[in-house]
């Protein structure tokens, strides 16, 4: 669909609305023939140029996104240059689809990668680059895009379920590939979650012409049941008392100080590992986080953990210097699943991951009989009527539950009694 014709500079660009129909609609240019910015539903601008190639074909070629350092001026310079090619017999728009017919899927998703750093939050620039390193170059990184057949993509399914892409390890059972992140495991959600994520790197080979439908739709991906570790106050004893016994071994003070944080927050491991002090907030007892799974959020903390915090605070500490930094205090501690491995082998829990940790925390309320949507409150989920409530300063309700739930946890870490009991004003106890 053709929108009206207008001479195409920032003003008007900016002033485009997308169709309300729900499709594509383009503006064309009044003085460069052909040249004109293509809208998508979804707001998303690109400037583009239809043309004939010496066959009479009828094509149309994507100079670039609107923005991207991509000025009117400057894409109206690429079309001048690129009409000039086609009066000489070039069709750029076939020499591309030519070019990315060959295009690999390794280079494919090197393409989505690099697009992703300005597009993507960290954490999912993150998982999304291991899924990538780990399971899909290994297996189909050589193959052309457009050979990929659905009979590929359920084997693809089926090699990462059975841990196919598991590497084999280095010297003292170090993955020798992927040194940083533990050890490379397949199952069904592994291997689900990366197929739904490259069918969205190969829905970009169907945008681009490159194949007519993507191979990875209509998968039937196996069903995902939420694992949720067994939990037990005498189990979170058993891990204080293996962090007790451990420090003056030598174990990593930066990881010990990491599971207990997680312990006593709920926080997921990269919001605890990236976190730095001026997140932390002691006024208002919360965590400011500037970008979570969920977007900008403002988390309550109880006052265990801040005075957890507190402790090992250093005095000349800048805002920017991570919580829990790494080696010479470069980037932030990247050793954690190793630390975890250790800790939960000597407390007899090893069935039990770092995120798992995350689940002990919201059981560990739930014992202490608070609400679904408390819960919620306190791990950061979106519910609606909950953290709505406190956008620029915890909920008190909220702040109530997470010093409690800190403070039970705490007590239990360093060798309080495992029962439930029950604090009253003045410091008596009386056990459930």
């Amino acid at each position: 669909m053709a929108g009206a014709n207008r001479k195409l500079t920032k003003r008007t660009i900016d002033s485009l609305e997308p169709d309300k129909g729900g499709r594509d609609v383009t503006y064309f240019d009044t003085e460069l023939r052909g040249f004109g910015v293509r809208v998508k539903p979804s707001g998303a601008k690109a400037y583009v140029l239809k043309y004939r190639n010496k066959f009479g074909q009828q094509r149309k070629y994507t100079i670039g996104r609107v923005g991207d350092g991509l000025t009117p001026e400057k894409a109206r310079e690429k079309a001048e240059k690129l009409r000039a090619g086609i009066l000489d017999g070039a069709d750029p728009a076939g020499e591309r689809k030519a070019m990315r017919s060959a295009i690999t899927v390794a280079e494919l998703c090197d393409e989505y990668l690099e697009e992703g750093k300005t597009r993507f939050k960290g954490s999912t620039l993150i998982v999304d680059t291991s899924r990538i390193e780990r399971h899909v170059k290994p297996l189909l990184g050589t193959r052309a895009v457009a050979s990929l057949t659905r009979a590929d993509m359920e084997k693809f399914l089926r090699d990462v379920m059975t841990g196919k892409t598991m590497p084999k390890e280095g010297p003292k059972g170090r993955n020798s590939q992927f040194p940083r992140g533990g050890r490379t495991r397949g199952g069904p959600s592994v291997a689900s979650r990366t197929l739904g994520m490259l069918g969205t790197i190969l829905q970009r080979a169907v945008n681009h012409g490159v194949i007519e439908r993507n191979p990875a739709r209509g998968i039937a991906r196996p069903k995902e049941s939420p694992y949720k570790p067994a939990f037990s106050f005498q189990a979170v004893s058993a891990v204080g008392k293996a962090m007790r016994e451990m420090e003056p071994e030598g174990e990593n003070v930066a990881g010990l100080r990491a599971i207990r944080f997680l312990m006593l927050t709920g926080c997921r491991r990269m919001e605890a590992l990236t976190l730095n002090w001026k997140t932390v907030d002691r006024t208002a007892r919360c965590l400011r986080f500037e970008d979570t799974k969920t977007g900008k959020q403002i988390r309550p903390i109880g006052r265990s953990a801040l005075a957890f915090l507190a402790s090992f605070e250093p005095k000349d500490a800048t805002g920017d210097a991570y919580v829990f930094p790494g080696p010479g205090k470069a980037g932030y501690f990247v050793g954690l699943p190793k630390v975890w491995a250790r800790v939960a082998k000597r407390a007899k829990v090893a069935d039990v991951s770092i995120h798992g940790l995350r689940h002990w925390f919201a059981s560990a309320a739930t014992e202490m009989n608070y609400s679904e949507l408390t819960i919620a409150g306190l791990l950061g989920h979106t519910v609606k009527g909950v953290t709505a409530r406190y956008a620029t300063a915890p909920d008190s309700a909220l702040l109530a539950a997470a010093d409690r739930v800190s403070q039970r946890i705490a007590e239990v870490l360093d060798g309080g009694p495992v029962a439930n009991v029950l604090t009253f004003p003045g410091g008596q106890h009386e056990q459930a």
